[in-house]
């Protein structure tokens, strides 16, 4: 009975130490160029000295406006989607723990009873008797030793599924804040040009009053009347449309808060929106390993690999044990008398002789991996082509802005040429109203370009997996953490 217990636990310590058949997992080259791409467009991105990489700047440290601040911090809380990432972190985790503790064996304590009368012609005797049995035991059912690795690459494979949804979290939690961030500045930049409609619309009234009463007087024509009322109705309805356009703004940003935002924290027009933080790219793509969508990635590549090692196993003999150890008695009240222990012990081993399934399974694990690697490098290049994407818009936006602003002035001047010659009597109506239009048109591109650059530098922050390390998972297990931080560096 020693003998066999102390079998029972050197079985069980050395399942921990067996062999695997999962191949050795080697990253794959990054199918993009190493440095980001040159060129005219890239040449006017801006490198503040002081400047950091994206991955390495909280989004509190990124965003500088207070109440942007407090804004992404209610929608942190707030935010269903993200809740719902959270939980799916959470089941997956405790589907990791069942597959886990699959490597361990299951001991029950039973206890049972049963009282069987015998007839006379079957029994030993050849008279009929009562059998009574009662017994209490502790055992070990059906566990399979893992010799071959099977069920610890079943268990890292739901190591890895955790792992890819704590970063499919991570990378919600990202797009989450640039879409609040996002969501801000066009509410911003849409009730400043609400603001410019209804100071376009008020000068535009006080020139259509003036028109009429020099109509009335007869001293210009119906035509000028007509004239100065089409760019009044313009502005009437633009103003209506940003009124709109405000509001729908302020509903796409509370349904991404999670809950309605105080008046006092939304913005009043772009203008007095802190930008965010200048931050570098850095000189090296490598950044992108470190994106959570690139990441997840590797995580599906990396189960793709533990799915080959428990292909690999089924071809290999399964070993498993049954084992009990207790009391029986003919009698309850006999069942922990001196000499009633009992005890049980079923060593089974299944050797693989023919099975056609086994061999489509290790091919199709195979293709797996095959199909993992290209979801994983697509993954790389769809990066690369964001960040140079939202390189190409920081390095141009500037120079927009810049000759929007020079065109808004020029058109301002022209507005009041023309309008000092129509006054004047040395020319139409007519060149006032097209140098009007012009400056408002203008006047509404300088506000699209300022949200443009500001948008871009959310958008390449985001793009380069900026803020979410700093974020606390939910409550990762100390054997989740090991392989994480150990692929991290």
């Amino acid at each position: 009975m020693n003998k066999n217990v102390s079998l029972l636990l050197v079985g069980i310590a050395i399942v921990p130490f067996g062999c695997t058949m999962a191949p050795k997992y080697a990253r794959p080259a990054a199918p993009v160029p190493a440095e980001w791409p040159p060129g005219a467009a890239y040449a006017g991105i801006r490198m503040a000295t002081n400047a950091l990489g994206a991955p390495d700047v909280r989004w509190q440290e990124f965003f500088s406006d207070e109440k942007l601040q407090q804004v992404i911090g209610a929608a942190l809380t707030n935010n269903r989607d993200l809740r719902l990432a959270a939980l799916n972190v959470e089941r997956v985790r405790a589907m990791y723990g069942i597959q886990r503790a699959a490597l361990l064996p299951t001991v029950n304590a039973t206890g049972s009873g049963s009282k069987q009368r015998v007839p006379g012609d079957l029994s030993s005797t050849g008279s009929r008797q009562t059998v009574e049995r009662y017994d209490v035991k502790l055992g070990v059912a059906s566990w399979e030793i893992d010799f071959f690795g099977r069920i610890r690459s079943l268990k890292d494979r739901a190591l890895e599924e955790y792992l890819g949804t704590e970063q499919a979290r991570r990378g919600a939690q990202l797009l989450l804040v640039s879409s609040v961030a996002n969501a801000y500045l066009s509410l911003a930049a849409d009730r400043e040009n609400l603001r410019l409609a209804e100071t376009t619309l008020e000068a535009q009234k006080g020139a259509y009053a003036l028109i009429k009463r020099r109509y009335d007087l007869d001293l210009i024509p119906e035509l000028d009347l007509y004239r100065a009322q089409t760019p009044m109705d313009a502005a009437r309805r633009d103003v209506a449309r940003y009124l709109q356009q405000a509001a729908q703004d302020e509903n796409a940003l509370s349904l991404l808060v999670g809950s309605p935002v105080a008046s006092e924290l939304l913005p009043t027009e772009l203008g007095l929106v802190r930008p965010p933080r200048e931050i570098a790219p850095g000189i090296s793509s490598e950044v992108l390993l470190r994106r959570p969508d690139v990441l997840q990635a590797e995580d599906s590549l990396r189960a793709a690999y533990a799915d080959i090692g428990a292909a690999r196993a089924t071809f290999f003999p399964r070993i498993s044990l049954t084992a009990a150890i207790g009391t029986a008695s003919s009698d309850l009240t006999g069942l922990f008398k001196s000499g009633s222990g009992a005890w049980s012990y079923t060593p089974e081993i299944v050797m693989p002789v023919f099975d056609a399934r086994t061999w489509s399974a290790y091919k199709a694990a195979k293709v797996q991996r095959e199909m993992a690697v290209t979801q994983y490098e697509k993954a790389i290049q769809n990066a690369f082509r964001e960040v140079a994407d939202a390189l190409a818009v920081r390095g141009t936006v500037d120079q927009q802005e810049s000759a929007q602003q020079s065109l808004v002035k020029a058109f301002a001047e022209t507005y009041r040429l023309s309008n000092f010659r129509y006054e004047k009597g040395i020319d139409s109506y007519l060149s006032v109203l097209d140098a009007q239009r012009s400056l408002f048109a203008a006047q509404q591109g300088l506000v699209s370009l300022r949200l443009a650059n500001l948008a871009s530098q959310v958008t390449l922050y985001s793009v380069l997996g900026g803020g979410w390390q700093t974020e606390q998972s939910p409550g990762p297990t100390a054997m989740s953490n090991a392989p994480q931080a150990r692929r991290r560096n």
